[in-house]
């Protein structure tokens, strides 16, 4: 017998490379765009009246109390709220619900490298649209008949943001397919187009506890959309697995929504620390796009990117390089920690430099 017949049989992907989870002590850690603040007070509080006695039970599938907190915090119905595990299980999940067509879906070259991951694991075909020289997207790049479109907003590891109005454009214009916008980062300064699921039945809203709410530990993402939607995606979600959020998280999630006032200072604390870092690294000879999220794409005039980021990781501070495409490979995205840690990592920078 032939042998590992079998493997002809197999899905074969190649998988996506989440940021370095170092496991020593005592580092900065700017690699993956978490939040430098623990989750509001609320949750910890949340979590710890969760019974033991309810881990026995299978969660609430329909997750009734986390969509109802979600659905009243924008003003939506909760018939057009729809949750996961991460924004990355809502996306997985829209991918597979919304990106049937034998044309092919459409989104940036450069920006969340997962798209082409789950297009080549559903086998869904794509093209890739380059962003302009400036790492911004080019709206008539989406005019073209397609079977899908998928864009963040803001855009990563760019952090380049677009207006509703440039969206609502591309939604207008493909009435026969699901546009998703990706708002993982949108709560750090840019607009969000959540109102445009009131308008059009085809554009679907994606958005993570993961950035803003601190919360990357727990898992919550969501998205909003017309009924129809929301129907098609649970059904699929449904087919796939019906206990997809634990009770823990739920309680979680729907304390930290109820404690709007922490999690809008710590967004202004994390904006004000971006602005500054900005001026910094900006006066050492970086430059970069203007971030609205809370990560900052940056290449110094002169030094190789990957010189910066061995050296900041001998000194215990990790940022992210990415070395394809390589049009990006002078690049660093560095996340946004708090004053001392960003303060920290401004002076290492000096010294690399050789800046005094």
């Amino acid at each position: 017998m032939e042998m590992q017949s079998w493997t002809r049989n197999v899905r074969k992907v190649i998988p996506y490379t989440p940021g370095e989870q170092p496991k020593v002590k005592n580092i900065i850690k700017l690699n993956t765009n978490e939040n430098p603040y623990p989750p509001s007070p609320l949750v910890g509080k949340a979590i710890s009246e969760v019974s033991m006695d309810s881990l026995r039970k299978y969660p609430d599938p329909a997750c009734v109390n986390l969509v109802q907190a979600i659905a009243d915090y924008h003003k939506k119905d909760s018939s057009r709220v729809f949750v996961g595990v991460g924004s990355d299980d809502v996306l997985a999940m829209s991918f597979l619900t919304f990106f049937n067509s034998d044309k092919p879906v459409l989104f940036p070259d450069i920006t969340y490298s997962f798209y082409d991951v789950w297009a080549d694991l559903f086998r869904i075909p794509y093209v890739q649209k380059p962003l302009d020289d400036s790492f911004k997207i080019k709206a008539s790049d989406y005019e073209e008949e397609c079977g899908g479109i998928v864009i963040p907003n803001p855009n990563a590891p760019t952090g380049v943001a677009e207006p509703v109005e440039f969206f609502e454009k591309i939604v207008a214009a493909h009435p026969e397919c699901v546009v998703i916008i990706d708002e993982a980062y949108v709560d750090f300064g840019s607009k969000s187009c959540i109102d445009l699921t009131d308008k059009y039945d085809n554009v679907l809203v994606v958005r993570t506890f993961s950035k803003s709410r601190a919360m990357a530990g727990n898992r919550i993402g969501y998205a909003i959309g017309s009924p129809e939607l929301i129907k098609y995606l649970s059904d699929c979600k449904f087919s796939f697995n019906s206990y997809t959020m634990d009770t823990i998280t739920l309680a979680a999630g729907v304390a930290s929504i109820a404690d709007d006032e922490y999690f809008k200072e710590k967004i202004d604390a994390v904006i004000a620390t971006r602005e500054w870092t900005k001026e910094q690294l900006s006066s050492l000879g970086f430059t970069f796009p203007d971030s609205m999220s809370n990560f900052i794409f940056a290449k110094h005039e002169s030094v190789n990117a990957v010189f910066i980021f061995e050296e900041l990781k001998k000194r215990g501070i990790f940022v992210r390089h990415f070395s394809k495409p390589e049009r990006i490979a002078d690049y660093l995205r560095i996340s946004i920690g708090t004053d001392e840690e960003m303060q920290r990592l401004i002076k290492n920078i000096k010294e690399i430099l050789g800046v005094k």
